[in-house]
Order: structure tokens, then sequence, then C-alpha cells
């Protein structure tokens, strides 16, 4: 959460910016897309900024189940723009028409939300990782296509035109051949140690502690398991600021997207030195460079440190995929495609290029003028209107998960040098059964996903 500046939902600080004030044009009330948003906490904050100046769309509901924090937003916002509060999401889901939801919940539960809100005929705008398993994923996508929804997962460079721009240079031969794409060595999540000692909390028999577990087993209330969850295994894939599944998500989405493989993914995986806990970054005097994308992000991550080991991944057609970089080095949210004839890298509306030549050309897009997720939230609600397939489809948020959960097993599972053969088809391994072991999990009973 370091890297976003959010807007504190106080009086003296409104989350409101008019959209009057961005020159938009008001929509009429029948034309707008309905929208209900669940889970309030730090990321929402950025999404309902830019829902409030999207005319088109228009929020109705909130929830979210820890009620202090849905009694603030109300407070400072809801009330006056006439949200109805909700503590649990199928209530909400069952008693408002909406047109679309807003997930964004932990990671654990985003799943089980996401797929009763399209059984329920509504589509979804599901942050990301949108799932904590390969098995989650693959259900999810099967509602989606059964019900006609409407996905978009919240990997929103996909909507920056920058970014986009550069990743079809890559794909349509900018750099000749690409031979290989070298991106960052995330930090893995942590496993929770069982013999912790648990504070005696009202909080632990409270039933919202029950739905914020969610899938997961449950235990006794902890502050650092409610406001540490995305750093545990239980929770999430490695959520933090340099995390697998928080940075490593949108990188990987843009390596997929640059070579072409929105819907499949790498067939081998490779753990290249055993797992250790160590600082992301290294931090030593050095000249940054100017053509350093990741340079703005370098110090946001001096305080990471957790699970790391060098990963290399191969595709079909031979592109081998390098998670190398440490946190001040390479792009951080985006990669490096290396060919025949240059190098391409493409960070978050940031982009350069071995030799400069490669990027020198007319139709060069210019930077984003409005916040980098409003585009996304844009797409999504026109996808609503239209029901054409969003930029980053469940499918494609989908696979670019899979990437990190496939480095978070190649970890777990711990064969040094070993070629993990994955077929991405059937979406298993061929030769590694305690990898296909953790591509579910089981869940606890009251909170399976519908089918």
């Amino acid at each position: 959460m370091k890297r976003r500046n959010f807007l504190k939902w106080t009086v003296s600080a409104p989350l409101i910016i008019k959209s009057s004030v961005l020159g938009a044009q008001a929509v009429p009330p029948s034309e707008q897309v309905l929208i209900g948003v669940v889970g309030i906490g730090g990321r929402s904050h950025e999404l309902i900024n830019n829902l409030l100046n999207i005319p088109s769309a228009r929020i109705i509901s909130a929830c979210d189940c820890f009620k202090p924090r849905i009694d603030s937003a109300m407070k400072s916002v809801g009330e006056k723009n006439g949200w109805h509060a909700y503590t649990h999401p199928l209530e909400m889901l069952d008693k408002e028409k909406l047109d679309g939801v807003v997930i964004s919940t932990t990671t654990h539960s985003r799943a089980w939300v996401s797929a009763h809100a399209m059984i329920r005929g509504m589509d979804v705008y599901m942050e990301k990782p949108m799932a904590l398993t390969v098995e989650e994923g693959r259900a999810l996508i099967t509602l989606a296509r059964k019900y006609k929804r409407v996905t978009q997962v919240g990997t929103q460079q996909r909507s920056i035109p920058l970014n986009n721009w550069a990743s079809d240079l890559v794909k349509n031969g900018a750099i000749g051949k690409v031979k290989k794409v070298i991106s960052a060595n995330f930090v893995s999540p942590l496993r929770w140690n069982e013999n912790t000692q648990y504070p005696d909390s009202p909080h632990t028999n409270d039933p919202w502690w029950d739905l914020w577990t969610n899938q997961a087993v449950f235990r006794p209330y902890h502050e650092d398991l409610h406001r540490g969850w995305a750093k545990w295994w239980d929770y999430d894939g490695g959520g933090t600021s340099f995390g697998v599944t928080g940075w490593g998500a949108h990188a990987y989405d843009q390596i997929q997207r640059g070579l072409g493989t929105d819907t499949t993914g790498p067939v081998e995986v490779i753990l290249e030195e055993p797992v250790k806990n160590m600082p992301a970054g290294l931090f030593e005097e050095r000249e940054i460079k100017p053509e350093e994308t990741g340079a703005p992000y370098y110090p946001m991550t001096k305080d990471i440190a957790g699970p790391r080991a060098k990963i290399r991944m191969k595709y079909q057609n031979g592109v081998e995929l390098e998670l190398y970089y440490d946190s001040d080095r390479g792009p951080g949210l985006g990669c490096i495609f290396v060919g025949e004839n240059g190098s391409i890298e493409i960070n978050r509306d940031a982009i350069s290029s071995n030799p400069a030549e490669i990027l020198q050309r007319p139709d060069k897009p210019n930077k984003l003028a409005v916040p980098e997720t409003q585009p996304h939230l844009e797409n999504w609600i026109q996808a609503i209107k239209t029901r054409k397939q969003c930029v980053a489809d469940i499918e494609i948020g989908h696979r670019s998960n899979t990437l990190c959960i496939l480095v978070n097993i190649a970890r777990d599972v711990g064969k040094v040098g070993e070629v993990l053969k994955w077929d991405p088809k059937k979406e298993r391994f061929k030769n590694c059964d305690e990898g296909n072991a953790m591509l579910s999990r089981p869940r606890r009973k009251g909170y399976e996903l519908p089918t």
C-alpha cells in the first residue's frame, strides 16, 4: 500500500471530486450503471474515488464485515451520496438491484464474493489477485462463462495506452524474435506460526471474524492477521509491495500481454536456488540511470523482506522468463523484453529501450492525464453496457495470477534445479504431485464456492 497516496475519509479531506470539476457531462440516472462495493479497506479508496468521477457509474451500496470501517465510510462519504450500508456481502447482493460489484476484499474471500455476485446476475470488477488458488480461478471462469458475466481483473496496466503500445511493439517484432524476458525476484508469503499466543479479544467470537476468516482455517482474532493478512500464506500469495501477488501480479500480466500468451502460460518452472528469508533489495550506493523505469519505486521497498529465490520459466515457443531482479533494480511493476535486435523495458506508464531509437515513433502515446485506475474502471463500465469483453477479462487475469501461484508453489516444493513440467491446458504439473496438491485448498464449511 505504500506506493499509493490515498485520500483519507475525513470531513476535512473529502473523498469526492465532483465530475463537473473534471469537465465531465452529466448522465441521466436511467443510463447509469449501479454499483455496489464490497471491502472498504485501503485499496478501495482509490477505486471509489475513480468511480465517483465516472458519470456513467453510480455507487448505491457498500459493504465491509468490520462495522467500524463501514460506519466511518458512511459518515464521511456514504450518507451524503445515499449509499446503503451492509456488513454481510450476501445480504447486500440479495437486497440491492446492482448491475456490477467492485470486490476489493481480502484475497482469501474474493473468489467467494465474486462467485455469489455472478450467480445473482451481477458483473464483477475483481481486485488482483482474483483468486487464492488455481482451482478457484478456474471455477470463477466457469461461472462467468455460464452466466455471461462481464469481468474485469484489477491489473490496470492493461488500460494504460503507453503500456499497450509498447507491448504491441514487442508482439509485432520491433526487437525481432523475443529471446527472454527479465522481471523481479518477488517476495513470497510467510507461514503463520501455529504456536502463536493469541491475546484475549472479544472479536474472536464475533460473527464478523468468522466471515472475515472465510475459507481459511479459523484462528482466534489476532491483529497481525486482521491488519497484516497480505503477508500470510493462508490469506494471500505475497500481497505486500514487491510481493509475488502484490506487485508480481502486475509485472506478470505485462509479460503475458507482451508475449501474446494471454490465455496460456509457461510449460516449465525451475527453482534456481534455495529459498531464503532476505531483504527485497541491496540498496547500495550507485548511480541510477535515466532509463531505469523502476527508479520511482525503489525507495518504497527498503523495509520489505521475506522468502525469495530466483526462478526461471520457459514457454512453449522457447522464450525464457528470468525472475531475477532485486527491488532496487529493474522495472518492479513490469519487465524487460530482450530480443534479437534490442530490448524494451515496460513499467507502469513508463518505457525505455535499447537502442533508444526503437521507441522514437510518431504514434507513441502520451502518459495518462487521469488517475491510473480510472481508465480500467471506465472500460468495465462501458463493457457492462455493450456486453463486450473487458481488456483484463477473467481468463486473462487468471493466467497472470497462475504465474504468481507457480512461483510460490515452486519455492514451497523446494526442488532446486529440477524442471517442473507444467501443462497450461490441463493446469496441472506433469511430474510434481506435491505441486498439484497446492492447486486447491480445503474450504471451511459455509464458505464453499457455489456451483
